[in-house]
């Protein structure tokens, strides 16, 4: 029977180690959420700043999102072309939680936050095969939000242009369903192999 409290061998001790190697990877993801945070709130600022008649942030929404305003005021498209990019960046920052928060307490340590009023409802069973879906069901609603934009502003792309976004996103549709089913059945023939 194997002592817990048994110190490791070097050798194996030195991979076990290299887990922490990840960590200034984490770290880095954490440097991109602050620029995307940054990005929020000069798009805002931007948005308000039209809203209010400031010829400067008006130029700079349009130019943004690449549509044009009416006789120089801000339309209702062109509004709902900056909210869906702020929805878009508050996606990608989700997705970069999950795979920090999640990623981290998988691949490097424990971060023990059992108890804890702020610990985030999907950590309590996060594994890799959890952390897969959810990255993958993230990665779907961010190309939702991106076709959306597309087919709103579909005048300023091309039919071909169209067509590969669409694809694209079915791709990632069926990419989805087919880590669902195979977490699925993993989770499935699990039982199974413990009766035996």
């Amino acid at each position: 029977m194997n002592n817990p409290n048994k110190p490791l061998r070097p050798l194996p001790n030195l991979i076990f180690m290299s887990r922490w190697l990840q960590l200034p990877l984490y770290l880095g993801l954490i440097l991109a959420q602050c620029v995307y945070v940054f990005h929020f709130w000069v798009e805002l600022i931007d948005l308000i700043g039209a809203a209010m008649g400031n010829k400067a942030a008006l130029e700079h929404v349009v130019a943004a999102v690449g549509h044009g305003g009416n006789a120089g005021k801000l339309t209702e498209t062109t509004i709902m072309l900056v909210v869906l990019g702020l929805i878009d960046v508050v996606m990608i920052s989700n997705l970069l939680i999950m795979v920090i928060v999640g990623g981290y307490e998988t691949f490097v340590s424990r971060m023990y936050l059992e108890g804890h009023p702020d610990q985030p409802e999907w950590l309590s069973h996060v594994n890799a095969s959890v952390l897969k879906v959810k990255l993958a069901t993230a990665i779907i609603g961010i190309s939702s939000i991106h076709l959306l934009k597309t087919f709103i502003n579909a005048e300023n792309y091309s039919e071909k242009m169209l067509l590969a976004q669409t694809g694209i996103h079915i791709a990632f549709l069926l990419s989805a369903m087919a880590i669902a089913y195979c977490d699925r059945l993993m989770s499935h023939h699990q039982p199974l192999k413990q009766e035996h």
